[in-house]
């Protein structure tokens, strides 16, 4: 019988938790990162609805355009959702979108999905622009590293082990 009651509170808490979460949605909380192109937009290339929705269909769409047709250039590209949702840091420098606080990351963290786009895919625009925290930025672009190795990851140096200097 204890652990029914115990059992039961603790899913009417898990439902209240869950219902308030849904709430603060539905009030409009955002997760655009302030500073990002997107915060000073009205909208997205589609209705911020819609995109809540239906994000992962529109990027699979492009997807299946892009590499069965080779249409690369369109609102609807991941390159471009990155460019325009990336955040910056106090140095100027790019935040990666799938950080815990930033735009993929919160969002996904919130709804409790396992992002993997990334496993593949940059989390920064490949010629980031610098914003403007220390004097001389201004309009300077972040230099990226072209991808190495097997041609989708980056290969990581190695410390030497053994050797002279070490």
């Amino acid at each position: 019988m204890a652990n029914a009651v115990v059992r039961g509170s603790l899913i009417s808490v898990g439902l209240a938790g869950a219902l308030c979460a849904l709430a603060a949605q539905a009030a409009g909380d955002s997760f655009v990162v302030p500073g990002s192109k997107a915060a000073a937009q009205k909208n997205c290339v589609e209705p911020v609805d819609y995109m809540r929705r239906n994000h992962m269909e529109v990027i699979k769409h492009q997807r299946d355009a892009t590499v069965h047709d080779g249409v690369r250039a369109t609102n609807h590209s991941l390159a471009g959702c990155i460019e325009c949702h990336v955040g910056y840091g106090s140095g100027g420098a790019p935040l990666p979108v799938n950080m815990e606080d930033q735009f993929c990351g919160a969002c996904h963290n919130f709804a409790a999905v396992h992002l993997n786009c990334f496993d593949c895919h940059s989390t920064i625009p490949s010629a980031a622009p610098m914003r403007a925290s220390l004097p001389g930025q201004v309009g300077q672009f972040a230099w990226l590293p072209p991808v190495g190795g097997d041609g989708f990851r980056m290969q990581v140096p190695q410390p030497e082990v053994g050797g002279e200097g070490n």
